[in-house]
């Protein structure tokens, strides 16, 4: 129950920081766009200027598909719609507006659904 609590925060503060311009407004580096979940205050290693955390240690992990798990960036395979779009998808042939607009959508549906107990804590997409 615990977990299920701690990650509909992790989820929410990631809605929050979407529907806050945050990937928009907030460049962390100015040099290049920011990625969704790695320059979000929810990712594991947001403040981490020294060795990064093994991605293996986010909460998200359980909604990359296994095969996707030890890729350098995990997080930006996880299924944002039930065309099985990912971050990645949208980063290759889609617009920043699209990925905005699933990613927002797959956050409130997944926040809901951890709210009314449909999903188990260590379910993968």
């Amino acid at each position: 129950m615990e977990d299920r609590q701690k990650l509909t925060r992790i989820l929410k503060a990631e809605l929050a920081f979407l529907e806050d311009g945050g990937y928009r407004n907030r460049p962390r580096y100015p040099w290049r766009p920011n990625f969704v979940f790695e320059d979000s205050p929810t990712c594991i290693n947001f403040r981490v200027n020294t060795e990064r955390k093994p991605c293996q240690q986010c909460p998200l992990m359980q909604f990359v598909p296994a095969d996707r798990r030890n890729t350098q960036f995990p997080c930006r395979h996880i299924r944002l719609n039930e065309r099985g779009e990912t971050v990645n998808s949208f980063y290759e042939w889609g617009t920043e507006e699209e990925l905005e607009t699933a990613l927002d959508g797959w956050l409130s549906q997944t926040i809901h659904t951890l709210e009314s107990g449909e999903l188990s804590y260590a379910q993968s997409a």
